[in-house]
């Protein structure tokens, strides 16, 4: 047996009785929607700042892996820009799981084009021949125009992944019980959709307003003959913009706890300022500075 000197005896004493207590961290499993994961990253960060001790882990994938993760129990909130089908919403259940819905925002999801291609406004019926499995569009010569730098005329569609929520809604409010057509060029995330069509001329594709830039141009939306609407922040507030959506976020069942209290800060004056900021519409009047 080691015998210990007074002096450092007393020193060991001194330095555990100054050790603060480690203070137990809680982590918060936040995965979905690419959409909204730039978002839900700024979020996270901001929140440290106001309760330190919980810590929110972000990733992306997709709606579709966000929901998978909360049938799974794999997840704290799931992130999405769809809502959960019916099968998906029992296939939880069965699991034990019980999904509850929170909207957190609005967004446009708008249709982007090559800063060169001079259509300014296109119809739903136009999107349907572009992007519709019985569409007759496959060249810009169909709907009547020549894009300068598309030397092959050919239309270059852009669509998203299928486990995207951007994919589904798409689908569903332009496309209605149609199919996408075959040979569409699929991203796996949003900003790749806007990159893509910045670099290709003969190029269309379809996603969130906040991936916009100043190298793409986004066109001026009609449906049923009504007159067409630009996507915007207010545009997807008041709903008047046809391809607007509301975002979501799923619980396992009422929120509680730590859960509970980040919800009600993202659906704070603060956290809907900051989904503002990104591009998207608050789910209530704020003023933000």
């Amino acid at each position: 047996m080691k015998i210990i000197s007074m002096p450092v005896a007393t020193l060991l004493i001194a330095t555990f009785l100054t050790v603060p207590p480690v203070q137990a961290r809680t982590v918060l499993q936040n995965k979905g929607s690419d959409t909204l994961v730039n978002v839900a990253q700024a979020w996270a960060e901001e929140y440290q700042k106001v309760k330190p001790e919980v810590a929110i882990a972000v990733s992306g994938g997709g709606s579709g892996t966000g929901i998978a993760a909360m049938i799974n129990g794999t997840v704290d909130i799931a992130n999405a820009s769809r809502k959960m089908k019916d099968k998906e919403v029992k296939l939880a259940k069965k699991g034990g799981q019980n999904p509850v819905e929170h909207v957190v925002g609005y967004d446009a999801l708008a249709v982007f084009l090559h800063k060169n291609n001079p259509i300014n406004e296109l119809s739903f019926a136009q999107l349907k021949e572009i992007y519709g499995r019985e569409g007759k569009a496959r060249k810009w010569s169909d709907l009547g125009v020549k894009v300068p730098g598309c030397n092959s005329d050919e239309i270059v569609v852009v669509s998203r992944q299928n486990n995207s929520g951007t994919y589904v809604y798409f689908k569903k409010a332009v496309l209605g019980k149609g199919k996408y057509r075959s040979g569409t060029l699929d991203m796996h995330g949003s900003k790749d959709v806007v990159d893509l069509v910045e670099h290709t001329a003969c190029a269309i594709g379809y996603s969130g307003l906040a991936y916009a830039n100043e190298h793409v141009k986004m066109a001026c939306i009609s449906k049923d003959g009504a007159k067409c609407v630009n996507p915007s922040v207010p545009t997807a507030v008041d709903r008047s913009y046809p391809i607007a959506r509301p975002l979501f976020m799923y619980t396992n069942g009422e929120p509680k706890g730590d859960i509970k209290d980040y919800l009600d800060w993202i659906l704070s004056d603060t956290g809907q300022c900051i989904i503002f900021k990104k591009g998207y519409a608050p789910t209530t009047s704020v003023e933000c500075k």
